[in-house]
């Protein structure tokens, strides 16, 4: 009913009782009502409690929890995060500094190593775009256990421990896929120790340039690699860097991968892996 046709309605409407309240609490009672009377009345504590009503709805609408997009997290700065850029070679971190954030590789490429007391270093893991390194940290580890060094121009967000927990314990999709990344993550160091334990230098050799290209993994395969020496290489699969040349110039014969300055895997390397 318009203001006008209320009024009209209200000149003509015979003598009763009308309660009047805002928010619940009764504000006049009156005979219903002359003209002056229920001007005075929406003119007043009535249109402002319809304008109060308005405010408090269009308040809840803009406070309303926005949607989680956990690539748009992972892919920008914000609070207790920063974007870093790094030159290949680089050092993020190193073994024994304080662990203190975990790191998503927006870009590039990280090699993990350890080295032991009497300074021999072994390369554990590569890392490219979508890895995490640093989660030590989550389970209360104060120290680093490895060295991260980049092996190409690289970008990370650096996520600090606390935010870190705070997003996995609020946000269920960002947890859903962190968790779904460290199993499988677990799942390919398992097969790096039986690959390390019963396959021979040159399948693993063979089977670090597959999993090096991202074959197995979602999408196309890298069929460039970034850029590794044979010394890396050697100490990723346990092995020495004369055994690494050896196989990589067969490979480069048998067609397998094209080796000049850069290493292109072709699928037909993966013969070497399925052989038994």
């Amino acid at each position: 009913m318009g203001y006008s046709h209320l009024i009209r309605w209200a000149s003509m409407a015979p003598l009763r009782r009308c309660a009047v309240s805002v928010n619940h609490e009764p504000i006049i009672t009156l005979p219903l009502v002359g003209l002056t009377s229920l001007k005075l009345v929406l003119s007043g504590d009535v249109m402002q409690a319809i304008a109060t009503s308005s405010n408090i709805k269009s308040k809840r609408k803009s406070t309303q929890k926005r949607a989680f997009d956990a690539q748009a997290f992972l892919d920008s700065a914000g609070v207790a995060r920063r974007v870093v850029e790094y030159r290949r070679t680089q050092r993020i971190y190193s073994q024994g500094d304080r662990a203190t954030s975990v790191i998503y590789i927006q870009k590039g490429g990280v090699k993990l190593s350890v080295v032991n007391k009497t300074g021999k270093e072994a390369v554990v893991a590569i890392l490219g775009p979508g890895d995490f390194l640093g989660e030590g940290c989550l389970t209360g580890r104060s120290l680093c256990m490895a060295t991260a060094t980049t092996i190409a121009p690289t970008t990370v967000l650096v996520i600090e421990k606390n935010e870190m927990i705070r997003v996995l314990h609020e946000e269920h999709e960002f947890s859903d896929r962190f968790i779904a990344y460290m199993l499988a993550r677990n799942a390919r160091v398992e097969e790096d120790l039986m690959d390390q334990l019963f396959n021979s230098s040159e399948k693993r050799l063979a089977r670090t340039l597959l999993l090096l290209a991202h074959y197995g993994a979602r999408g196309q395969p890298q069929k460039v690699l970034p850029k590794v020496s044979q010394e890396m290489l050697a100490e990723m699969i346990g092995t020495t860097r004369p055994r690494v040349n050896f196989f990589m110039n067969k490979f480069r014969k048998l067609g397998f991968i094209e080796y000049n300055g850069e290493i292109h895997v072709n699928n037909s390397l993966l013969r070497v892996v399925l052989h038994e």
